[in-house]
């Protein structure tokens, strides 16, 4: 590994991995795999997999897979997420339940990305998955799971409607995450994106297209307070 930076960093010349990110922030160190050569993600995983901390690889393609699986000692790939985990350590899981919910089947890779990043830090996580307003009874008969969540994730593409109706029925933080689903006029996720920063409902708080990650860490903090 190399020579670890006095301000707790690892310095490599193309990157800065903070290893002290968990302790710090109660978040891990995260690489996102997208415009990063194979040579690069594999030396940021070789210096990071002896810290004691779960490093997760978001966005990892086939060929990052294999290649993480194979040259590290401890990893583990989450197909729908794409995701690889290496240096596993979950921590004991808290009280409070993150409930993830998607308005179609479409944006369960984005609710897994989610899913998976809540669990890997010690979070109750539970899904349900396809409830788009387009059949708003879905939604009213899975009342009792909204209720008694925590936080909740809502993740939904096309018109991206959900995340208000579902603030405007639960007690509890909405995080929504507008995903890219949609024909033309979506424009890859701007469509819904706007609509859920205009939300009405109040309580709702937006994060970035696609951003199944984010939205995990930000309930993870949420879920953490008061415990």
């Amino acid at each position: 590994m190399e020579p670890l930076n006095k301000n707790g960093y690892i310095d490599i010349n193309f990157a800065k991995l903070d290893i002290n990110r968990l302790k710090r922030t109660n978040k891990p160190e995260a690489i996102l795999c997208e415009g990063k050569s194979k040579s690069e993600i594999l030396k940021i995983a070789l210096c990071l997999e002896n810290t004691a901390q779960n490093i997760i690889f978001t966005r990892a393609n086939e060929e990052i897979k294999r290649l993480l699986l194979s040259r590290c000692k401890n990893a583990v790939y989450h197909h729908k997420a794409k995701i690889v985990v290496v240096n596993p350590v979950k921590p004991t899981a808290n009280e409070g339940n993150i409930l993830v919910v998607t308005g179609g089947t479409s944006d369960i890779p984005v609710a897994e990305e989610a899913c998976v990043t809540a669990d890997i830090l010690g979070n109750n996580v539970s899904k349900i998955y396809d409830i788009g307003v387009a059949g708003v009874h879905r939604v009213f008969d899975n009342l009792d799971k909204i209720e008694s969540a925590k936080v909740i994730i809502a993740i939904a593409g096309m018109d991206g409607i959900l995340p208000t109706l579902i603030a405007g029925l639960a007690p509890v933080p909405v995080i929504a995450v507008p995903s890219s689903t949609g024909y033309g006029a979506n424009f890859n996720g701007m469509a819904a994106l706007l609509t859920m920063l205009n939300s009405c409902a109040g309580g709702i708080l937006t994060v970035n297209i696609n951003n199944g990650f984010g939205a995990a860490l930000a309930a993870n903090l949420i879920n953490k307070q008061n415990k």
